[in-house]
């Protein structure tokens, strides 16, 4: 287990590399969403550290628990991060309205309704903290961890949609560890994993697995066959949202005779 002095040191890294990263683009600071998870509980901690004055916090309730916004407001609160609401949910509604309104019109189904809704919905806050970012001369700074960056599990374009990942090497037992030395207490740190795509929508739930199964495996530890397995399925089938996408590359035409 690591030491608090290995943890403080590791902390003060992330913050010289988001200053780094943040000069090197000749921007002026940070955006970060925050969820009231402890993933971006962490990420704003380390944000508010490398840029007290210029960091931006926005939290997007759209259909949401209202306790996610709580907890966003008051993680905000206690790193003294300037935070911004948007409220999502009317633009998620129209959306999707049009768009079942329109394959219904063309006599097409919508079967994958239920990610479409909760993919749209990590769409929309990428879309809002852009706009932030844009508007500030800011960076979007995002909240994966190493085992959602290992499977995959974020939504492409949506909250993979991001200039910087901070945390994006840590285990989830890593970040928990990130939370208790930057002064969160335990209810964020061992909130339920949840991207809040849908009521009652947990990450263990979707992803098949366990964080602490995810830890070990990512660490190099023994873990079952079974387990092992889906892991390397998740990671194979969303190697594409870790690559740019495929382009074709055609011959040139020579000029006409």
């Amino acid at each position: 287990m690591w030491t608090d002095k290995e943890i403080a040191r590791r902390i003060d890294q992330a913050v010289d590399w988001l200053r780094a990263k943040v000069t090197e683009a000749k921007a002026q600071g940070v955006v970060v969403g925050i969820s009231g998870g402890v993933d971006s509980a962490v990420v704003a901690g380390l944000c508010s550290r490398a840029f007290p004055e210029q960091c931006v916090g926005v939290v997007m309730p759209c259909h949401s628990d209202s306790e996610d916004k709580e907890d966003a407001l008051w993680i905000a609160e206690g790193f003294e991060i300037r935070m911004i609401e948007v409220n999502l949910s009317g633009a998620h509604t129209q959306v999707m309205g049009q768009v079942k309104k329109g394959l219904e019109s063309k006599g097409l189904n919508l079967e994958g309704e239920k990610l479409s809704q909760g993919n749209l919905k990590a769409r929309l806050r990428m879309s809002t903290l852009y706009s932030v970012a844009n508007a500030l001369n800011y960076i979007v700074v995002g909240t994966d961890n190493a085992a959602e960056s290992y499977t995959g599990y974020f939504t492409k374009y949506g909250d993979g949609g991001v200039d910087i990942l901070p945390i994006s090497s840590l285990t989830k037992a890593e970040v928990r560890a990130w939370a208790r030395m930057l002064g969160l207490p335990m209810r964020i740190a061992t909130r339920v994993p949840t991207a809040g795509l849908w009521p009652g929508q947990t990450d263990e739930s979707e992803m098949g697995l366990t964080y602490d199964q995810l830890d070990r495996y990512l660490l190099g530890e023994e873990v079952s066959p079974e387990v092992q397995e889906r892991i390397e399925i998740l990671h194979r089938q969303s190697e594409h949202k870790r690559q740019l996408p495929p382009s074709l590359e055609l011959p040139k035409l020579k000029g006409l005779d």
